[in-house]
């Protein structure tokens, strides 16, 4: 896959992240799901800004932060995602673009605002989301570079842009431009209550082989099969996906092919402040090894490393560079 001008191209809601702390009580008052991603409109986006804490802003969104950390590691990656010409778009565009990111989606001159995520870490380091789309979910098809695609080893694509019709096909329209020219497609579920939603959609896509690589959590892909049991459900998914990754948090991964499943233990950490981001750093080591022809548990390792740095720290983007990280643990050269 060396050989691609882009090693991982992603495609997803560009957010702005709106983090503060908050108990458990608080989320209770709100009506939140702790744990869980809701999506809401302009008017509880101003509800709970108001309601909650002290906040940092910071650029994230779910692919978006992936393709941050790949070129965190090194990796040659470019974004894209829809921002509206405000004040959050430019720190968006910004933030991602300073980090060596290829983003040249161009911004919404009218209609809403830039999304923002609003992240609410209670004192165990969970994180629950309230994510007003704005701008995000009018991602269209006539934004989708297909040179670029084409031109990516693989193209990662997240779960949470299923939900706007246009941004689906989107999506479907990059899955199509990837094959075509014999690249790799990517998706992350994103989401427990994502997969219940659409849970039929993401099998299909997975079944037809739209979807060559597929990342999920355990809750996920319990979700996916709808069953509470673990081996059964890798079972399932071992029989219809081409390569799957299953975090399980401090169990480490499971990696699973037709071929054979391997476990790959956790990095060590210190101690949990924020998982925000944990899936998405995991799958940018694991993407970042893959592109570069590395054995499925050396990926492991490497999204592991990456998942345990980002979430020793509040927000989910790495905060030291990734790629001197790996060589320090022994993983890259």
């Amino acid at each position: 896959m060396t050989n691609a001008r882009i090693e991982v191209l992603g495609i997803g809601n560009a957010i702005v992240d709106v983090i503060a702390r908050a108990e458990d009580d608080f989320l209770v008052r709100q009506g939140m799901n702790k744990g869980a991603m809701a999506l809401i409109d302009e008017e509880r986006a101003e509800h709970i800004y108001e309601a909650m804490g002290p906040a940092v802003e910071v650029s994230g969104g779910s692919a978006a932060n992936t393709i941050v950390g790949i070129a965190s590691l090194g990796g040659r990656a470019a974004f894209i995602g829809k921002v509206r010409d405000d004040a959050l778009g430019g720190v968006f565009a910004h933030d991602i673009r300073a980090i060596g990111v290829r983003f040249e989606t161009p911004p919404a001159f009218e209609g809403a605002s830039t999304g923002r995520c609003y992240v609410l870490v209670t004192p165990d380091g969970e994180r629950t989301l309230n994510t007003y789309l704005g701008a995000a979910q009018d991602l269209h098809p006539n934004d989708i570079d297909s040179e670029a695609v084409a031109g990516a080893a693989i193209t990662y694509l997240e779960g949470y842009l299923w939900d706007p019709k246009n941004a689906k096909d989107a999506f479907l329209k990059a899955a199509t431009v990837a094959h075509d020219s014999h690249r790799h497609v990517a998706l992350s579920l994103s989401d427990a209550f994502c997969v219940d939603r659409w849970r039929e959609e993401f099998l299909e896509l997975i079944r037809t082989h739209t979807v060559d690589i597929l990342f999920a959590n355990e809750s996920e892909l319990h979700s996916l099969y709808q069953t509470s049991d673990f081996d059964t459900a890798a079972a399932a998914l071992r029989k219809e996906a081409q390569l799957a990754v299953v975090t399980r948090g401090e169990k480490g991964c499971v990696i699973v092919s037709r071929d054979k499943v391997t476990e790959v233990a956790a990095s060590p950490v210190e101690r949990v402040v924020d998982t925000t981001g944990a899936g998405d750093l995991f799958a940018a080591g694991f993407l970042f090894g893959l592109a570069r022809g590395l054995d499925h548990a050396i990926c492991g390792k490497l999204g592991g490393l990456a998942a345990a740095e980002v979430i020793q720290h509040i927000g989910a983007r790495p905060e030291v560079g990734l790629k001197a990280l790996a060589q320090e643990n022994g993983l890259l050269a």
